[in-house]
């Protein structure tokens, strides 16, 4: 229960934007947020919950649901659970016929309509998506930061000429940024809630007093940053790697290191806003690799190239120079949306490109056989009845997790590896506060917090114009949740979380928003009923793309992937998306795009 009355925290107030996007998919995590007991504890193996509001919410604005539509949700459930085509009727033929049918408007399905015209110049295409707008919200409604790539060199040659048509701004990603500089040891994890500020040069002692541990953990972190034993002595390199790998990193705080508890809860929520969970879903290899996770110094292993076992983002970013697209991974979905179909309004042609959203696809078939098929069927539900147009060649972009669902006809044994396909669910927002004078006179600008239910609060970097000078005037807070039950696994942790996030109402949302930065910022004069101007949240129930990784893959690294399955040409049909490689990141989708397209037109 939390402390906070709503009235308090300015529920009742009317602001001038409250909004509530259900997204399906980002390829990134966070962009920029990305960082290094009592009964107000979780109850051990427990998801981090929200405060309950004590009151029910009332006056302002109701946050009604945008960027969705009933069908985007309901129809695709309806074809997972074998209820829809009870009701539907047959589809309607329109007569409309196109070379390229694309299903899903995101990254990868831009990609793939982008490289097709590239291709075929004067080519029709059609790209159909269940959501109510193809664009992905404008950064300062998503909150999303800006997305992190691999420097341009590390891209396929076709790749590369893609971002350089379309004249997308690259610039490189200082290493700060990505890391928290503060932790907030919350009363969901502690006894006593306490802010603690990472500066810079800070001995372990000394931020070990700082924490509301027990003297044992004390002691046993600092051990972890400054001389931890050989865990595993007399065992060569790549033994040591391999036990590694059959460990998560909570497993191995606590199975081999043996520390007590209270450490694993202080570390427990470094990886999420990178990976979408916690310690108990990380690798232990990962972590080895990973910058800030104590506890491996001892090992004596070789750092100057990735372990076998590292998952594919580790080994593709090793030692790389990472860069950031300005604006965002939004910023190339507009920049494809404006190079095929002009403003990319809704129902516009432009270059022979008709973007057509609030129309979830349900069913996709060759016309004959899939060997010798020469055109393709994609049916798509319109609100009121399935109609049907014709396509020469259809690229489905669309979460891989819904594709046996619309091929029906595919192999077994690829429906079985989209079936795996699943991603991580995600929930981030946006707050635009009258003043950012708080987070200058607390001395944060990224906290990472322990076990609350936002486990990172940031605060945008912005210019003089927004005040940044002397820290005072408007400025943007972004924070992140990340609701998989990490404990269960990346696979069933996600389909936990996101029952729980889907079930969870907006004014839940806000109330917590409100609460933890109360919290934060309360002391140094933050006030949310007064401070606050706007909140935009974003659901993403299938966010975060799929990777598959030790320990929870015993097929990693030497494959076969799913991936490697799930992708392919099935006649005029091919896959396209972030879940059909073996990675993630905005490349990734871009890569399965052009892949798809290459297949299609060989």
């Amino acid at each position: 229960m939390s402390h906070w009355n709503p009235r308090d925290l300015g529920m009742d107030r009317r602001i001038s934007r409250r909004d509530f996007f259900d997204g399906v998919a980002v390829a990134a995590v966070a962009g920029s947020l990305l960082g290094p007991g009592s009964s107000g504890r979780n109850p051990a193996g427990a998801a981090p919950t929200a405060p309950t509001a004590p009151v029910a919410v009332t006056g302002g604005p109701c946050a009604a649901p945008l960027g969705d539509t009933a069908q985007a949700l309901s129809v695709p459930h309806a074809l997972r659970d074998g209820r829809f085509w009870e009701y539907a009727g047959r589809p309607e033929d329109t007569g409309e016929r196109y070379d390229l049918v694309v299903v899903g408007g995101g990254l990868s399905g831009m990609s793939a309509a982008f490289a097709w015209l590239r291709a075929e110049p004067g080519a029709r295409v059609l790209v159909l998506d269940a959501h109510d707008e193809l664009k992905t919200p404008s950064p300062d409604a998503a909150g999303r930061g800006s997305a992190l790539l691999d420097p341009p060199s590390a891209w396929t040659r076709e790749g590369r000429a893609l971002l350089d048509d379309l004249g997308v701004g690259l610039e490189r990603a200082a290493p700060a940024s990505r890391q928290a500089d503060s932790v907030m040891c919350d009363r969901e994890t502690f006894p006593v809630e306490t802010l603690v500020r990472l500066t810079p040069g800070l001995p372990a002692e000394r931020l070990a007093a700082r924490l509301p541990v027990a003297d044992a953990a004390r002691r046993d972190l600092v051990m972890l940053c400054e001389n931890p034993p050989d865990w595993f002595p007399g065992l060569p390199a790549r033994e040591k790697q391999e036990r590694l790998a059959g460990l998560t990193y909570s497993d191995f705080l606590l199975r081999v290191c043996r520390v007590h508890p209270d450490v694993e809860r202080f570390l427990r929520t470094l990886p999420n806003a990178r990976w979408g969970c916690s310690t108990r879903c990380l690798g232990a290899i990962d972590a080895w690799a990973s910058r800030g996770y104590p506890g491996f110094q001892g090992l004596g292993l070789d750092r100057s190239e990735p372990s076998r076992f590292n998952s594919p983002t580790v080994e593709r970013e090793w030692n790389r120079e990472l860069y950031r697209v300005r604006g965002g991974e939004e910023s190339l979905v507009r920049a494809m949306t404006r190079a095929v179909a002009g403003d990319g309004g809704p129902g516009r042609t432009g270059h022979q490109v008709r973007l057509r959203p609030s129309s979830p696809v349900v069913s996709v078939r060759n016309d004959g056989d899939p060997g010798s098929a020469s055109s393709a069927t994609v049916a798509y539900f319109d609100g009121h009845r399935v109609l049907a147009v014709g396509a020469g060649s259809v690229i489905l972009a669309c979460q891989g997790a819904m594709v046996p669902y619309l091929v029906p006809e595919l192999p077994e044994r690829r429906r079985e590896a989209l079936r795996r396909a699943v991603r991580l669910p995600l929930l981030d927002a946006a707050v635009r506060v009258r003043d950012r004078g708080a987070w200058r006179r607390l001395g944060v600008s990224r906290t990472r917090w322990t076990g609350a239910y936002w486990c990172v609060t940031e605060l945008e970097d912005g210019g003089p114009e927004n005040g940044a000078e002397d820290g005072g005037g408007p400025g943007v807070v972004r924070l992140l949740a990340t609701p998989c039950r990490s404990e269960l696994g990346p696979d069933e942790g996600a389909a936990a979380g996101r029952r729980a996030l889907l079930r969870t109402p907006y004014a839940h949302m806000e109330f917590t928003v409100r609460e933890q930065l109360a919290r934060l910022l309360g002391p140094a004069g933050f006030d949310p009923a007064r401070d606050i101007e706007s909140i935009a949240v974003h659901r993403w129930g299938h966010g975060r793309a799929p990777e598959y990784r030790r320990p929870w893959h015993s097929f990693a690294p030497d494959g076969p992937f799913p991936s490697d399955a799930a992708r392919g040409r099935f006649g005029r049909i091919a896959v396209a998306g972030s879940d059909a490689v073996p990675w993630t990141g905005p490349e990734a989708a871009v890569t399965a795009a052009l892949r798809a397209v290459e297949e299609l037109r060989r």
